[in-house]
């Protein structure tokens, strides 16, 4: 039985060929394209999305911000934004706090 096993666990003949580095490594390649094109490209694009979005914010836009605060924007400054929430109340939020624009009270209160 010992000579069985020791057969067995022999490495394999001198004549048998190895698969190449780039085989053993091409999975591995695989599943990285994959990763690439299903979780980071996506990301990158809501991210340049989101960008524009904030960048286009003007005074007069509905917003909602990320905690879920809907208002108007009263002022357009550098790095934040004042959101009118109610009469003679309003907040000031970082620009990138916007998750969404609506079409400006302006043009809404002049559909109806």
């Amino acid at each position: 039985d010992l000579l069985l096993l020791a057969q067995a666990a022999s490495p394999a003949p001198e004549g048998a060929p190895q698969p190449s580095f780039l085989v053993s490594i091409m999975p591995l390649i695989f599943v990285f394209v994959i990763f690439y094109f299903l979780l980071i490209r996506p990301q990158q694009r809501r991210q340049k999305a989101h960008e524009k979005l904030v960048a286009s914010v003007k005074t007069g836009d509905k917003v909602v911000t990320s905690s879920g605060i809907h208002g108007i924007v009263a002022n357009v400054k550098e790095k934040t934004i004042v959101v009118k929430v109610a009469d003679n109340v309003k907040i000031e939020f970082e620009r990138s706090s916007v998750s969404s624009v609506e079409k400006g009270a302006e043009v809404a209160e002049g559909v109806k």
